[in-house]
């Protein structure tokens, strides 16, 4: 499989379902922010790793390829619930790579240049994830 960009799809996006996203992502940002008021930020940073976003997206993936194949006369559920869990796979290895993420700003912004440890923090990111979605491809 390649990786491509079909920027057509854009054309095909509701804006109800931006807002959904942002809405989603909006809700769960401000319930981490009340959580780290109530039991400290260390604790309400766990909640700001929940895919927010993933979870909006995942349904609205699974709407379009029903949509697409009821379009041709076929039934997709199965097809939108295998687009889905492909976006889940994408999902968990970004996350070893946001963990990656965390530790290096964790362990680093007390002691060195917070500019300099964001670059290395998303060096780590885009390594581990881009490493992880490599060996997966290749097994």
């Amino acid at each position: 499989m390649k990786v491509s960009a079909d920027w057509s799809a854009l054309r095909g996006i509701r804006w109800q379902q931006y807002a959904l996203r942002f809405a989603l992502g909006g809700v769960v940002t401000a319930a981490a922010g009340e959580i780290a008021n109530v039991a400290g930020p260390v604790f309400g940073g766990l909640f700001l790793a929940f895919p927010a976003l993933f979870t909006a997206s995942a349904t609205l993936i699974e709407r379009r390829e029903i949509s697409r194949k009821t379009h041709h006369g076929l039934h997709g559920r199965k097809r939108g619930r295998r687009a889905a869990a492909l976006e889940a796979a994408g999902t968990v290895l970004g996350s070893f790579g946001l963990a990656g993420f965390a530790v290096i700003l964790w362990e680093g912004l007390p002691r060195h240049a917070p500019a300099a440890i964001l670059g290395a923090a998303v060096g780590c990111w885009l390594a581990v994830s881009v490493s992880l979605w490599w060996l997966r491809k290749r097994r």
